[in-house]
C-alpha cells in the first residue's frame, strides 16, 4: 500500500505556484498525495489532478483571529485526518501549521511544518501586537511539540523560533526558500528603451515596503522624469493591507497593474526592487534573478539572502527611503553595470536556489526516498 501524505496550505494558488514541482515529485514516488486548502476552484482542482494530486477545499479565515472559525477549521482537519489516515502531514503558513499540528497530535502520524515567514504576528510594538505574538508563540509550541521536523527558509526565522523556545535546534532545518525553476525563468535580454525600468512585485501590504517604494519613486522621478517605476500585485484582505485608492494616488510616479503574468513584467524591467520588512524567502526576487535581473532589497530576514552586496545588487536598511533612492540613482547613472550584475544574479540562483536542489533537500527531510 502506498504511503499517504496530506499537504495543508492556506490558499490553493500557492500549492501550484510555490509547491507544484514538489507535489509532482511526491506523486512520482508513488505517494498518495492529498492537499487541503482554502478557496479551491475548479481550474486549480484539475491542475492538481493532472500532476497526480487529489485536492479538497477546507474553509479557513486567513487574516483574522476568530476563535469560533479557527476551532471549526481545527475540527474539520481532525475529520480529514481520520478519513484519510495519512502517514505524513506537511503544513505551511501560520494557521495550517498551528491547527494542523495540534490536530496531528491526536493521530499516529509524522507531522512536518514549513515556516515560510513570520508574518505580521511577530511585527510591531503595540500592546495588542505583543499580546498577539505571545498567543501565537504559545500555539506554535503546542503545535510543534511532537513534530518530526520544522523547516525554515532563512536562518533568522529559525533563530527566532529557537530563542522563543518554540523549537529545538536538533529538529530544525533550513532550505533555500521554495526554489525557482531556472528553465521556466531563463535569462532574457533587457528591453530596448533608453530609460531604466524598475519593477516591484508584491501583494498590496505595507510590510512589503510599498509606501517606501512609492516615496523613493517620486523623489527619483523628480530628478530623472524618464525613468519608469512599475508595481505589480494583487490586493489583500490582511489587516496590513494597502487600499487600491491609496495605490491610485501613486499613479503620478508608479504604473500599477494587477497581473499574474510575472515573467512578462520581469522581461520588461531592468532592475527588480523588493523593499520588504521581512520574508521567508521571496519567490519573486528569485524569479527576477533567474531571468538575469539585479536586485535592490532590504537587509531584513529572507530578503538579504538574495543579494551579495555590490555583486548582484544592493541591500538597504528596512524603511530607508533615502538609501532606496541612492541605489536607484546608482543604477541609473551606472547602467553599464546592470547586465553584469544581472548575470551574477543568475549564477546565485543556479548554485543555491534551483528548485530541483531545494526539493531534493525537502524530500530528504520528509524521509521520502
Amino acid at each position: 500500500m502506498n504511503k499517504k501524505i496530506i499537504v495543508i496550505s492556506n490558499e490553493a494558488w500557492s500549492l501550484l505556484s510555490l509547491r507544484g514541482e514538489l507535489l509532482k515529485k511526491m506523486a512520482c514516488y508513488n505517494l498518495d498525495v492529498t492537499t487541503l486548502s482554502n478557496s479551491l476552484n475548479k481550474d486549480q482542482f484539475l491542475k492538481l489532478k493532472s500532476i497526480g494530486v487529489s485536492s479538497e477545499a477546507v474553509k479557513l479565515s486567513r487574516n483574522d483571529f476568530n476563535l469560533f472559525n479557527d476551532l471549526k477549521y481545527f475540527f474539520t482537519l481532525i475529520l480529514k485526518y481520520r478519513d484519510k489516515n495519512p502517514n505524513i502531514i506537511l503544513a505551511y503558513t501560520i494557521k495550517p501549521v498551528i491547527w494542523g499540528g495540534i490536530a496531528s497530535r491526536f493521530f499516529k502520524v509524522d507531522f512536518y511544518a514549513l515556516i515560510t515567514g513570520l508574518g505580521f504576528s511577530f511585527q510591531g510594538d503595540s500592546f495588542r501586537r505583543k499580546l498577539l505574538t505571545k498567543l501565537v508563540v504559545f500555539l506554535y509550541k503546542v503545535s510543534l511539540k511532537e513534530s518530526q521536523a520544522v523547516i525554515f527558509q532563512n536562518i533568522d526565522n529559525r533563530n527566532t523560533f529557537i530563542e522563543k523556545g518554540i523549537v529545538e535546534l536538533d529538529k530544525s532545518y533550513i532550505v533555500n526558500g521554495s526554489g525557482v525553476d531556472i528553465e521556466k525563468f531563463p535569462v532574457v535580454d533587457f528591453p530596448n528603451r533608453g530609460s531604466i525600468n524598475f519593477l516591484c512585485i508584491a501583494r498590496l501590504l505595507s510590510e512589503k515596503g510599498l509606501r517606501e517604494y512609492a516615496s523613493a519613486a517620486k523623489i527619483v522621478k523628480a530628478q530623472y522624469p524618464e525613468v519608469q517605476f512599475n508595481l505589480v500585485g494583487l490586493s489583500d484582505s490582511s489587516p496590513d493591507a494597502i487600499s487600491l485608492s491609496e495605490v491610485n494616488n501613486w499613479r503620478d510616479c508608479i504604473n500599477y497593474k494587477e497581473s499574474n503574468n510575472i515573467r512578462l513584467h520581469i522581461e520588461s524591467c531592468h532592475v527588480y526592487v523588493l523593499p520588504s520588512y521581512h520574508e521567508g524567502l521571496p519567490r519573486s526576487s528569485l524569479e527576477a534573478m533567474s531571468m538575469g535581473r539585479p536586485i535592490i532589497t532590504t537587509d531584513s530576514a529572507g530578503c538579504k539572502e538574495t543579494v551579495k552586496d555590490q555583486i548582484n545588487g544592493f541591500k538597504v536598511p528596512v524603511k530607508s527611503v533615502d538609501k532606496l533612492v541612492e541605489k536607484m540613482i546608482w543604477f541609473i547613472e551606472n547602467n553599464d553595470q546592470i547586465k553584469q550584475m544581472g548575470l551574477e544574479s543568475r549564477k546565485i540562483v543556479e548554485n543555491k536556489f534551483d528548485i530541483r536542489k531545494v526539493n531534493k533537500k525537502m524530500l530528504k527531510i520528509l524521509n521520502i526516498k
